[in-house]
């Protein structure tokens, strides 16, 4: 008999995956980037962090829209309207 799975599910609150990818990103600095897996084991610890991998990537989403953050693919900023796969997180850059 299979046990039902009781583990917690993603944080509702959109603003704690927000400030999840930020921390990180501020300590980490300008010019390096993050996993959304690094944010997502953040928000939640433990075994279930994929659980939060789709609230991580709206939340970075809105967070490039606003201008506050930055998605790559492939070491190249990306439209955060239009990106798929594999991606990394980063503080905008002051060029």
């Amino acid at each position: 008999m299979m046990e039902q799975d009781e583990s917690p599910p993603a944080p509702a609150n959109p603003d704690a995956a927000a400030e999840a990818i930020l921390a990180i990103a501020r300590e980490i600095g300008p010019g390096r980037t993050l996993s959304p897996m690094d944010a997502a084991q953040k928000l939640i610890p433990g075994e279930n962090w994929q659980r939060a991998l789709p609230q991580i990537r709206r939340a970075a989403v809105e967070l490039a829209l606003q201008g506050r953050l930055m998605i790559y693919r492939k070491g190249k900023p990306v439209d955060p309207r239009e990106f798929r796969g594999v991606y990394r997180l980063g503080l905008p850059r002051d060029e």
